[in-house]
């Protein structure tokens, strides 16, 4: 049966938690991207927002052993939802579809990335629109949406709206690498988006 898009959220699904995968990404996350402040006014996050909790996810996705992790994770979720297409918004998202599309072994599924402000190019070749850049998504298909890190969900819920006013594709998810159970769940939910993570913030803070 096909993955139907529900306007509903999620967190992380019982089959990747059940994954050993999922346990090493926990701790390489832990030691590789994660920091405690100590106090909820520790850091200035890019929402804006304070938080005694920092997360960059740089350093997991430019890890070998991490970054094949998160890409095998990513690809079981883009094969039971479905998607001919995966991509997102600059930086966070760019090498995350990379790591996808060069973990994915079953199908031909492809990458794209989406400029916060389109250059004026990226459409020569492949008839996207501008800004949209990577594969050709100019014929439509199912996409996924990427993020690194989600916190309050307003940037990808911003790519959904390009990508689905732009071209052709219809977007049946967004999924993040990890969570800060900040509003983002919530707000992925009133945009009617399914959303979901490999991981959540109190998976690493504890």
């Amino acid at each position: 049966m096909p993955f139907k898009r529900v306007a509903m959220a999620m967190s992380v699904p019982q089959n990747l938690r059940n994954d050993p995968k999922w346990t090493r990404l926990v701790e390489l996350v832990r030691d590789l991207a994660f920091l405690d402040g100590g106090s909820d006014e520790a850091f200035t996050l890019a929402s804006g927002k304070k938080s005694r909790w920092f997360f960059d996810m740089k350093p997991v996705m430019m890890s070998p052993e991490a970054g094949r992790i998160v890409g095998q994770l990513m690809n079981s979720r883009c094969d039971e939802i479905g998607a001919d297409f995966v991509g997102g918004l600059e930086l966070g998202a760019v090498p995350l579809a990379a790591l996808v599309v060069a973990t994915d072994f079953t199908s031909d599924r492809l990458g794209f990335m989406v400029r916060k402000e389109a250059k004026g190019r990226g459409g020569r070749k492949t008839n996207n629109p501008p800004g949209i850049e990577g594969a050709s998504i100019s014929e439509g298909g199912r996409v996924i949406i990427l993020e690194d890190v989600t916190t309050t969900g307003g940037s990808a819920i911003k790519a959904v709206k390009r990508i689905e006013e732009e071209t052709e594709c219809e977007v049946v998810a967004v999924i993040s690498i990890l969570d800060r159970e900040e509003g983002g769940k919530e707000a992925f939910n009133n945009a009617g988006i399914h959303f979901e993570s490999l991981l959540v913030r109190s998976d690493i803070s504890g």
